[in-house]
């Protein structure tokens, strides 16, 4: 197993790689590794290149600090599941001065308005951080394929966007959510639930299962209704948003009776934790 906090000595090894022919798979993370992360190892596995796992806690996509210091870091515990799953899978953990060696700031993008909806509208700037770092990852692996989980849909559009505009030869895998026995997309901060508020947190994706065997048969307004009512009435439970938006391009679908692809995102505070879904509904 190969770990490295180094710029220049992965860029060392990617280039000797390719050279010999092998293709680079990346799974960009944030650390604190869980179900979702492996299954996207896993997916990663199934191709024959070289699979690469970034674990590094990027500043700049958090708009609270708070909420930055208290992200789970567990560097120690992800290397040793990585060795438990493959020993064939390389580690990338840098610091924060390796990937930020001047300023800790974000680049400045232009997503259109993807990036101001839904997350990018609570989240000040936080999309314009998740390219700054995920470009600088991909210009140091220049990987053939990257792995992203569905859980964060719009994210991964954001990324293909990036893919699109300067890393042409990158391959998007967006792979399904995984999720708790309840129900819940499997998160990192998941943890920071307490074990009452976890159990509860179910009714998160009862809800968008609600939505999806209720179109055509509910208005679009009684279903929102519902769903607020249903989440908000819990102590501690906040719906910051639900949105049916149209799944290639996210925009707002008005009339759940029309032929688009379309997919219902929702966001809960729960205790002042933000857990974000979503489900495909046709």
């Amino acid at each position: 197993m190969i770990i490295e906090n180094k710029v220049k000595n992965v860029q060392k090894i990617i280039k000797k790689n390719k050279c010999n022919g092998k293709e680079i798979c990346l799974i960009p993370t944030m650390g604190s590794l869980h179900k979702g992360h492996f299954f996207l190892i896993e997916e990663a596995l199934k191709k024959s290149g070289e699979i690469w796992v970034s674990i590094f806690v990027n500043p700049t996509q958090f708009n609270d600090l708070d909420d930055y210091k208290n992200y789970p870091k567990s560097i120690n515990d992800d290397i040793n599941k990585i060795k438990v799953l493959s020993d064939k899978i390389c580690i990338f953990s840098p610091s924060l001065k390796e990937m930020y060696p001047n300023d800790v700031k974000h680049d400045t993008f232009n997503f259109g308005y993807i990036d101001s909806i839904m997350e990018g509208e609570f989240r000040s700037n936080h999309f314009n951080g998740v390219a700054t770092i995920v470009s600088k990852l991909f210009e140091i692996f220049k990987p053939d394929f990257t792995f992203f989980g569905e859980k964060d849909f719009q994210q991964a559009l954001i990324i293909k966007k990036i893919i699109n505009k300067t890393f042409k030869k990158t391959k998007l895998i967006i792979c399904n959510t995984v999720r708790e026995k309840n129900g819940l997309a499997i998160s990192s901060r998941n943890q920071l639930l307490s074990e009452k508020k976890f159990i509860k947190s179910a009714i998160i994706y009862k809800m968008l299962v609600f939505a999806k065997d209720n179109i055509g048969k509910i208005s679009m307004q009684k279903l929102k209704k519902i769903i607020y009512s249903n989440i908000n009435k819990l102590p501690g439970f906040e719906l910051e948003y639900l949105d049916f938006r149209d799944t290639n391009y996210l925009k707002k679908v008005t009339n759940l009776n029309s032929n688009e692809n379309i997919r219902v995102f929702i966001c809960v505070i729960v205790d002042g934790v933000r857990l974000i879904d979503n489900i495909k509904l046709k």
